[in-house]
């Protein structure tokens, strides 16, 4: 019997003697499915893959499958047997990387192993536990069976040991399908060349029916590959086009299952299926609506042409561009081609019922989180770029705001990650990758332009204090809010500067290149627009900070401010109960003291230990008096009687009556009064 020698290789079972022999009761089939089996066993025995056994204490079933072409497939019915079995945990390469080598060669040979599970043999102690009933007798596998727990692992190992000098250079190979690449036609028949020794020197035989030898493309581990990059499998597209609306249940979740096989290449993948999700909620009877049916011609004109993805390069810089809708994040891994821009992987994940409720900035961060678990082996291996123009760096490098964002921070501190601000696309993948996500509004993708951040300033001074109000508005719609409360004196002029100066610290800080500034202050306008003149020195000095800050300036209506001026009211008035939306920050010194210094708006947690810190008295300055030194009556002054003095009855003099209701409690209880009840 030809195959690999068992010094190289055998399989073991490795039985638990834990698990008690099972024999399966013999099975019962027609004269058609008998005479398959009989035909399947006379190939067996002429092989020398099985042979008669005499004794048995594990005895399994067969199973028939019918093929495409109409005929019996003979399995063994192993569940009992596997369920007996450790796990090998030997690994298994992972299926994208694989394909990410493959692709960019100018030609491949495909390669197939001719009943490869078969070319192994058994181990001679186990060879009785794969024994079968059939109505001839029982028989056991000389050979590694179809159908065992650890079958795969024990091939991997197998070919990882034969081609291991050729692996990841020359060849790929996963389980039974193996390939053999090269960058230039001439060095191809080298290639194989050096394949074909190992195969002869390990006695491997090939499939010639499944294999191509020398060509541009093909199919490998379910992907189309070639030199230009990777392509969704034509047969899996296909069975999804084909695909008439669902009937009932089952088919929806034979649908999805079809799909997720497509996922690296369908955009916003999980937004597009989301009708579908929602009519398998449907615990009663099965509903395929409006919106599922354009959903379903949604996702098949998609399919019609599918984008083609590009391989990185080892190295290779690689840029991520975030997004999320009302139930999902997704984010698309691309790279740069000259002026082109390609995707490289698409991701999308459904969020949970508590993550919908996050803020904007937090979904940004969840995606990114997705996309790093999702896409690992890119993360370790190349630089990413993240192009957002949310503040998600400040966000991720201040995490005191929730536990979640410490943890991501550090779940993604092991990778090399920079953040830029997103700037013009260049690639059509992309684009509708980024419109989908986006308001039409604030993103024209046809010019590659960018529209501004808004931001609406103003501020209030009373009697008791002075604050600003400002409300920011990202490209993408995303509203933050703030309201600041001055902790030094400041008139209405010097609060609206204090508005718009910090306002603007604040804004080039999330990242912002383009801003376009609202604020109701006629004066602050007319100087910054240089109609005014500006005469008092703190002007002078406030408008030299905004003109060296700001690119543009608009003035609007008090109406169109009401709510910022509403959060400078509400800052400048006390320390009130706000909704946790909107938070009173203080600013302790002025924007024209030299040490001012001002951040992204993210509270800091206060230490016990702060207040006390707060309160001591630097060292050699005049220590203030404690709150309480204003009562003390001066040397020698009469002291002021106390508050409760003016409550005394003069003696001699008749006391007032008790209050109404006083007298009223008392004779409910029946106390006696102090007083006549007048």
């Amino acid at each position: 019997m030809p195959g690999i020698d068992p010094s190289i290789i055998s399989h073991s079972l490795c039985v638990d003697p834990m698990f008690k022999p099972v024999s399966q009761k013999r099975r019962s089939f027609n004269n058609e499915r008998y005479e398959a089996i009989a035909t399947e066993i006379d190939k067996l025995l002429k092989a020398g893959f099985i042979r008669n056994l005499d004794y048995n204490e594990w005895l399994s079933n067969v199973v028939l499958v019918k093929k495409k072409d109409g005929r019996w497939r003979m399995c063994v019915d192993f569940t009992d047997l596997n369920k007996a079995c450790p796990k090998d945990s030997f690994p298994l390469p992972r299926i994208d990387q694989l394909v990410d080598a493959t692709s960019g060669h100018e030609l491949l040979s495909f390669m197939d192993a001719y009943s490869g599970y078969n070319q192994i043999r058994m181990n001679e102690d186990d060879e009785a536990k794969t024994a079968f009933i059939t109505d001839r007798g029982v028989y056991c596998y000389r050979v590694m069976p179809f159908g065992l727990k650890n079958a795969g692992a024990t091939y991997q190992r197998l070919v990882n040991r034969i081609f291991a000098a050729e692996i990841g250079r020359t060849m790929e190979v996963y389980v039974d399908d193996m390939l053999t690449k090269s960058v230039t036609a001439e060095g191809h028949v080298p290639n194989l060349r050096n394949t074909f020794m190992l195969l002869r020197q390990y006695q491997m035989r090939l499939n010639p029916m499944k294999c191509a030898f020398g060509v541009s493309s093909g199919k490998f581990l379910g992907f189309m590959v070639h030199q230009r990059g990777i392509e969704a499998n034509p047969d899996k597209i296909r069975a999804v086009i084909e695909l008439q609306p669902p009937r009932k249940a089952k088919d929806i979740q034979r649908m999805n299952g079809m799909i997720v096989a497509l996922s690296r290449f369908i955009s916003k993948l999980t937004d597009r299926c989301l009708p579908f999700f929602k009519a398998l909620k449907h615990k009663g009877d099965f509903c395929w609506t409006a919106e599922c049916q354009a959903a379903f011609e949604d996702l098949k004109a998609y399919l019609q042409q599918p984008p083609i993805l590009a391989k990185p390069a080892t190295g290779e810089t690689l840029f991520l561009y975030l997004a999320f809708s009302e139930a999902a994040v997704s984010s698309v891994l691309i790279k740069e081609e000259g002026s082109v821009q390609r995707a490289v992987y698409y991701v999308s994940k459904s969020m949970t019922e508590p993550e919908t409720r996050y803020p904007g900035v937090e979904k940004l961060a969840l995606s990114l989180i997705v996309a790093s678990r999702k896409l690992r082996p890119y993360f370790q291996s190349h630089p990413i770029v993240v192009l957002t123009n949310q503040p998600l760096r400040q966000v991720l490098q201040k995490p005191e705001l929730a536990g979640r964002l410490i943890k991501w921070a550090m779940e993604i501190s092991e990778f090399d990650i920079q953040f830029r601000p997103r700037t013009s696309v260049k690639g059509q993948a992309v684009a509708d990758f980024i419109a989908e996500h986006s308001n039409p509004e604030v993103l024209n993708l046809s010019t590659g332009h960018v529209h501004q951040w808004e931001m609406f300033v103003d501020g209030s001074s009373n009697r008791h204090g002075s604050g600003a109000g400002i409300i920011i508005i990202t490209p993408e719609g995303t509203l933050t809010q703030a309201a600041l409360r001055f902790d030094f004196r400041a008139t209405n002029n010097v609060a609206e500067y204090e508005a718009l100066v910090t306002g603007l610290k604040i804004i080039l800080n999330m990242g912002a290149e383009y801003v376009t500034v609202y604020s109701d202050s006629q004066l602050i306008v007319n100087q910054v627009n240089q109609d005014y003149q500006a005469r008092d020195p703190e002007m002078i000095r406030y408008l030299r900070q905004v003109r060296s800050l700001m690119s543009r300036f608009i003035r609007i209506s008090r109406e169109h401010n009401s709510q910022a001026d509403a959060l400078a009211k509400l800052a400048s008035t006390s320390d009130m109960k706000l909704p946790r939306t909107i938070t009173v920050f203080r600013l302790p010194i002025s924007n024209l003291s030299e040490d001012h210094q001002i951040g992204v708006l993210i509270p800091e947690p206060k230490e016990f230990h702060s207040c006390i810190l707060n309160r001591k008295t630097p060292k050699g300055a005049q220590k203030s008096p404690p709150p309480w030194e204003h009562r003390k009556t001066p040397k020698g002054a009469q002291k002021s009687p106390p508050p409760w003095e003016h409550r005394k009855t003069p003696k001699g003099a008749q006391r007032s009556p008790p209050p109404r209701e006083y007298r009223k409690f008392r004779k409910e209880r029946n106390f006696p009064f102090n007083v006549t009840d007048t």
